[in-house]
Formats: structure tokens, C-alpha cells, sequence
């Protein structure tokens, strides 16, 4: 039940988001919220991470599908029954979902958040982005750490 909550949960603070951004924001308007650091800044990605497969829509909605599909159908061949694969999965799955609805009703996915740090300037992402990297993250960090931890008892 937890991953589905968090899946729910992270769809619809990604999708809110992005409305606020298309309603509020022109493209590519830049906000600055932290001077020199971090900016809201509207603008449409039609490819994948850092614009990877730009302008291959259907086959990034096609992976999306696929990925949702086997997460859901193989995840206790990958995952443990721990509190943090669970939280894991919902962040991966309400990422990649937000990311989908996005491709699929407009062909490209909105991003908004904006680093620029001493003079580099990180790709711009949004929530689902955050959502899909911090649950890999989490499901490899915890990964190692059952399988390697000398006080973790292997079932």
C-alpha cells in the first residue's frame, strides 16, 4: 500500500506543479529564487535526461510503459519487503508516471527546476525527475546495505 501512496502522491505534486509553471510561467521564463543558485524556469524537454532522445517521443512513452510494466510484475524478484524499497518503488513509479502523462498529452515533458552553480548550469528537471533519481538512489544505497550490512540477517 506505501508504494502506491507514494506513486499517488508524487503524480500529483508533479503534476500540480507543472500547471502552476505552464499556467504561470511564459516559456522559458527565468525566476530567480535564490540569486546566483536557483531559478524556476519554464521550459519543455523533448527527449529524456539532459534532452537524450530528443524529439523520440514514442519511444520514450513506449519505455515508460515498459518500465511501469515490469517494475510492477518483476518487483519482488528486485525487491525486498523493507520500508525503503517500498518508498523506492512509489518514488520511481510516480516519477516515471508524471513524466508519461506528460509525453503523452503534450509530446514533451515540463521542466522548471533551475541550478546554476559557480557559473555551471545543471540541466533544468522537475518533481518526477527528483522522485526517479532519489528512488534509485535509495533502492541502490539500501540494496548494498542489506546485502553487505554484518548485523543484517538475511532471510
Amino acid at each position: 500500500m506505501l508504494p502506491l501512496l507514494i506513486t499517488i502522491g508524487i503524480t500529483i505534486l508533479d503534476q500540480a506543479t507543472k500547471v502552476w509553471v505552464r499556467q504561470d510561467f511564459a516559456l522559458f521564463e527565468s525566476r530567480e529564487l535564490v540569486a546566483n543558485f536557483f531559478y524556476f524556469t519554464h521550459v519543455r524537454n523533448p527527449g529524456a535526461a539532459w534532452g537524450l532522445f530528443g524529439g523520440h517521443n514514442t519511444f520514450l512513452t513506449v519505455l515508460s510503459l515498459v518500465m511501469l510494466f515490469a517494475i510492477f510484475v518483476f518487483r519482488r524478484s528486485f525487491l525486498s519487503d523493507t520500508w525503503e524499497h517500498r518508498v523506492a518503488l512509489g518514488l520511481m513509479g510516480g516519477g516515471i508516471l508524471g513524466n508519461l502523462m506528460d509525453r503523452v498529452r503534450w509530446g514533451y515533458v515540463v521542466d522548471f527546476l533551475d541550478f546554476r552553480i559557480f557559473g555551471y548550469h545543471w540541466p533544468v528537471f522537475n518533481v518526477a525527475d527528483m522522485a526517479i533519481c532519489v528512488g534509485v538512489g535509495i533502492y541502490m544505497v539500501s540494496s548494498l546495505w542489506l546485502n553487505n550490512h554484518p548485523l543484517h540477517e538475511k532471510k
